[in-house]
């Protein structure tokens, strides 16, 4: 007797594309959502201005001491992060300007949506960034929001300001790789 042909098709790793996963890792700067569902990130908000005018030099995962309703604001995505900045003070970090909308059923209590939040870091983490941003003149600019199971997790890069011309030239660089990237997808 011969055995059944299987009617379901077997998943086969030659036919799947690790390249474009990988370039789609490398040019969107973040983890892919394939990926964050089985780590349980799920990412509220992206200060994309950050990376085109700030020259990210280090990164730190935060956590931030938000309330109750602060976090359903996020999870329903009324979070922006322009022109937020993180300051070091008295061996504490932390962030000004993040903007959380206040949320619709808060009750009586709702916090001020721009006020100043408590970063949760290490007392080295918190020394070594702020000897780092007086030494070297450089800024701390929150990169991402995200969750990480149920915690909001804030993702801090250690900046350095881009002059004009380096923005231009980081501009031509990306036209470049695109195009290169759409010759070798034609050739294939």
């Amino acid at each position: 007797m011969k055995p059944k042909a299987s009617s379901k098709k077997e998943f086969d790793l030659k036919e799947f594309d690790f390249k474009a996963l990988w370039l789609s890792i490398i040019k969107n700067n973040i983890i892919p959502c394939a990926f964050n569902y089985f780590i349980g990130m799920k990412i509220a908000a992206k200060n994309n201005k950050a990376f085109h005018d700030y020259e990210v030099i280090e990164r730190v995962e935060a956590g931030v001491m938000l309330t109750g309703a602060e976090v359903k604001s996020i999870r329903a995505g009324r979070i922006s992060l322009a022109d937020s900045y993180a300051v070091c003070v008295q061996g504490e970090m932390f962030v000004n300007h993040l903007h959380i909308s206040s949320y619709e059923r808060g009750g009586l209590y709702t916090p001020e949506p721009t006020r100043r939040r408590k970063l949760l870091l290490h007392k080295k983490q918190v020394a070594f960034f702020g000897t780092e941003v007086e030494r070297k003149q450089l800024a701390l600019i929150p990169l991402s929001v995200y969750f990480k199971d149920q915690w909001v997790k804030i993702e801090i890069g250690l900046c350095r300001g881009r002059k004009k011309y380096d923005k231009r030239q980081k501009i031509a660089e990306q036209e470049a790789k695109k195009k290169i990237a759409q010759l070798v997808k034609a050739r294939n």
